[in-house]
């Protein structure tokens, strides 16, 4: 019986050579990423030529240039991977579950981000210093919340977890998705190891078991724009290092490890404590589903022992 947890399997029939270099987890993550910069480039280059790619356009011109250069390419590599290579219609992007699985995750992620800062203004370390009545929010919200949700989840949840899962398992996947997600992160403005280390395991453990147990693009999307749109654009906390403009003007005393220093919440150890209990959450309910996926090696051991036990005569 097929696993509803696997989206793809390899064809039966398919040829030795298909197997390796069309079929294989390596083998699709090269494709997509293949398929990722080529759309990038054609879209860059007709950016460039409607002249969207540079800052000197309009205000709402250049983040929509960003959105469309960052979100489109791996939208249409995603789309091209799964129904061009894994011959599937993709239902962890059908458009029927755009709006649900979308508005939980943007409710989801301002809940979360703001019990983080709730618990940072409880520990003295988070201070409101004034409002502002007109931040760049548009910009904000297409670029870091849309473009880096949409784009960083198909990457790192619908190609690299996904794909990783269906050929080494869950816990493989959680752990090799998590660390990409961290290390992908390391060259921001303010990056440490620690914070490497933080979002890895607040973030790529948590976005990861998110899909897991939904098998929902949107729902990942969703939570990772609203909170980085809750942190940067309401109150006004760097994005991963990137100094955003906020509603508040805000300012986090404290050592490091409470405040999260000049790369922002998401380096505290409450940002990694409360996502922690989160993933916790989920994972606990993926274990009472028993939904984790073995390797595929372990997953052709057991069906071979189903088909030779239902082949011995009874009696």
């Amino acid at each position: 019986m097929h696993d509803p947890s696997i989206a793809f399997i390899t064809p039966a029939r398919a040829p030795a050579w298909k197997r390796w270099l069309l079929f294989s987890p390596l083998a699709r993550i090269v494709i997509f990423v293949a398929l990722f910069l080529l759309t990038g480039f054609v879209i860059g280059f007709l950016s460039s030529v409607l002249g969207w790619g540079t800052k000197s356009t309009t205000l709402l011109q250049h983040p929509l240039g960003l959105l469309i250069g960052r979100a489109l390419p791996a939208i249409v590599a995603y789309l091209l991977l799964a129904g061009l290579v894994e011959r599937r219609s993709p239902s962890e992007l059908t458009p029927n579950k755009l709006l649900p699985y979308g508005a939980a995750g943007l409710l989801l992620g301002t809940v979360l981000f703001s019990a983080v800062v709730g618990m940072l203004y409880l520990l003295g370390s988070y201070h409101v210093t004034g409002f502002n009545p007109d931040p760049p929010w548009l910009p904000e919200l297409l670029v870091y919340g849309l473009a880096a949700g949409i784009s960083e989840e198909i990457l790192f949840r619908g190609v690299l977890y996904r794909i990783v899962e269906e050929g080494l398992g869950t816990w493989a996947a959680l752990i090799v998705s998590a660390l990409f997600f961290g290390v992908a992160h390391i060259f921001n403005p303010g990056a440490t190891l620690w914070s490497s280390v933080a979002i890895a395991i607040e973030a790529g453990l948590l976005f990861g078991l998110l899909y897991h147990v939904t098998r929902s693009l949107y729902l990942c999307m969703g939570v990772h724009a609203a909170w980085n749109f809750a942190q940067g654009t309401i109150y006004g906390i760097p994005v991963s290092g990137l100094k955003a403009d906020g509603w508040l003007l805000s300012t986090r005393t404290g050592p490091r490890w409470l405040s999260g220093g000049i790369f922002g919440a998401e380096a505290s150890v409450i940002a990694l404590v409360l996502c922690l209990l989160c993933s916790t959450a989920l994972l606990v309910i993926a274990l009472r589903r028993r939904t984790i996926v073995p390797p595929l090696a372990s997953r052709h051991v057991a069906a071979s022992g189903t088909l030779l036990s239902s082949l011995q005569p009874c009696g």
